[in-house]
């Protein structure tokens, strides 16, 4: 089954001297509001999991933290017992009633060697690929493919296509994603947090679903901007990890945050920033944050150091 919508014009392609990833970045709340309608397709309702089935999640760097907020969603709502998984790490010999891959790419060679193993090792259990591109060797190996090719990105960093994953699963399980795409274009149109681009140290904090969101924006830092960088549950945060913050520190928290905890950070002289906004919309504040930070350094963006769009590993036999 290959659930693909019709590519739209993409108001986000690059313009005279913009870069990709700021492009994408805006574009995310209309990109949501497709995914909206996507996980209403019949199509789509019969790929992604049912009700009850116990399901493993897969991905690679920012996949498998969106499959780790994912599958935390998934059981907080009833759906049924979900594992998150570094494709590289998945335990082989577990029994699921589906494995779902995210894969912006579709080549990342981690994702290829799971779904095969899977075709050869449990051929009867259901595989699922959530991607960007089309045309890509995740295709033959799937049982079944949601594209959402209108998310697909230009830039190596990933912005737009991860979180349009979660919006379509979040919509699958139930969600409206009103309020989501409304803070998003709030998150777009209103200045950064009073001087957190001028900090030094970035940690993010999340819990339950959020936890995942939190990871994925140290990650976004660390990639677009170089930035020390680091994330943490929250109320693990008090348990070792505060020692590190100072002036030079911001910490973000993505959901509620634990009562007390903005006190003890404002006694580091760290920047507290917690707002009461849907955390996915959060995210995309972070993603302007990274890439205000990576110009300010003399950094592209779009192209990180030492990254590529997809790893594909070479055989060495």
């Amino acid at each position: 089954m290959r659930v693909q919508p019709q590519p739209s014009g993409d108001q986000s392609d690059e313009v005279s001297g913009r870069l990709h990833t700021t492009g994408e970045i805006a574009s995310q709340p209309a990109c949501w509001r497709r995914a909206a309608e996507v996980a209403a397709d019949p199509a789509t309702v019969r790929a992604l999991p049912r009700r009850g089935e116990r399901v493993a999640v897969v991905g690679c760097g920012t996949s498998l933290f969106m499959a780790q907020a994912y599958a935390r969603l998934r059981e907080d709502a009833g759906h049924g017992e979900t594992d998150a998984f570094a494709a590289s790490e998945m335990p082989a010999g577990r029994v699921y009633d589906r494995v779902v891959a995210l894969t912006r790419s579709g080549t990342t060679t981690e994702i290829l060697e799971i779904l095969a193993r899977l075709r050869t090792d449990s051929p009867s259990t259901p595989t699922t690929a959530i991607i960007a591109d089309p045309e890509t060797p995740v295709m033959a190996l799937a049982g079944d493919v949601v594209v959402l090719d209108f998310a697909d990105e230009r830039s190596v960093v990933q912005t737009r296509f991860a979180t349009t994953a979660v919006a379509l699963l979040r919509a699958h399980l139930g969600e409206s994603l009103d309020r989501a795409v409304a803070d998003a274009e709030r998150a777009l149109a209103e200045p950064l947090p009073a001087g957190v681009a001028q900090r030094e140290q970035f940690t993010f904090l999340g819990a339950a679903w959020t936890t995942g969101l939190a990871a994925e924006a140290a990650l976004k830092m660390r990639e677009a901007s170089l930035s020390w960088a680091e994330s943490y549950p929250a109320a693990e945060y008090r348990h070792g990890p505060i020692a590190i913050t100072d002036a030079r520190s911001a910490v973000w928290v993505l959901g509620t945050p634990p009562t007390g905890l903005d006190r003890q950070v404002g006694a580091t002289g760290g920047l507290w920033i917690a707002r009461d906004r849907d955390p996915l919309a959060e995210l995309v504040a972070i993603h302007r944050l990274a890439v205000e930070v990576a110009l300010g350094r003399g950094l592209n963006p779009d192209t990180p150091r030492h990254l590529t769009r997809s790893v594909i590993l070479r055989s060495t036999a």
